[in-house]
This record gives structure tokens, sequence and C-alpha cells, in this order.
């Protein structure tokens, strides 16, 4: 799995001019599903998440991770296949290696569940559905992420 990880101010998403997900102060997650992902994939990346260490302290270093911010913080998930889009050749990029849906959205779903279990304010997007995206990132900071099981491919 690979995450793109970003601390903002506020974020939401928008699907058919309904705002279907919303935070204030915490992370937008996109999240991409490979198609050798499992749920230990899911569950690393969810423990990942509420651990980072990526929002300031009283000396303004990023030294606190969302479970510090306790309920004050909350992540904004959003899947997004083209996570693993391969631009390597060629100008149209190929998605070979994106799980297909009937793969992605349960290990999604987990993803969202286990985060769930750390912290109160987990909202989503709408999973395949043609989403806008509306963030202030704060920092700005932007992260990749991915599982251990990562192929080697995939980073590329």
């Amino acid at each position: 799995m690979r995450l793109v990880v970003q601390r903002v101010r506020e974020a939401r998403v928008v699907v058919d001019d309904e705002i279907v997900g919303e935070i204030g102060r915490g992370l937008l997650v996109l999240v991409g599903v490979h198609r050798d992902d499992s749920e230990k994939d899911a569950l690393f990346l969810a423990d990942k998440t509420v651990h980072l260490r990526i929002f300031e302290d009283e000396q303004g270093k990023m030294n606190r991770s969302l479970l510090d911010l306790g309920g004050e913080g909350g992540v904004l998930a959003v899947s997004q296949f083209t996570l693993y889009g391969d631009v390597r050749k060629g100008r149209r990029p190929s998605f070979g290696d994106a799980a297909p849906p009937e793969v992605a959205e349960p290990l999604f779903e987990r993803y969202v569940e286990a985060l769930r279990r750390h912290i109160p304010r987990v909202e989503t997007g709408r999973f395949g559905a043609q989403m806008l995206v509306h963030l202030i990132n704060d920092g700005p900071v932007t992260l990749i992420v991915e599982s251990p099981s990562a192929p080697a491919s995939a980073s590329r």
C-alpha cells in the first residue's frame, strides 16, 4: 500500500456537489492499494498513520502525532488507485500494479476501520467516485509512506 499523507488545517471531499467527508486540523491521506497487498499492509499503515510525529510541539518541532492531539485531530482518507500509476514508459499511465476494486475496497475499508480504533474522527471520500478534494496543506507537510511489503518496482 502507498499513502500520500498531508498535514492539513482543513480538508473536505465533494461528490456530486455534496460534502461526503470533512475534517479540520489533521491528516488528509490518499490511499493506493497494490494488487499484492493484504490486511497486514492495511493494519501496518493505519498504525503508522496515527503514530507519525508530524505535528508541532510547544517548541515548534514536529514531535506530536495524531494520538498526541487527542480528539483535536482527524483523518480524511481518500482511496486513490492512481498512486500506482506507472509513467516510466510512454505518456499515458499504466495502472497494472493497482489492485482491482474488489480487492482494493475491502483493504481501504480495513485501513479506515483500524484508524477508527485509535482516533475519534475519521472521515472518508466515496470509493470509486469522481471526487473533488479540497485542502489547506499546513506547512506544507507531505509524506509518502509505504508498507514494508511494497514491491521494489512500486517505489520507482
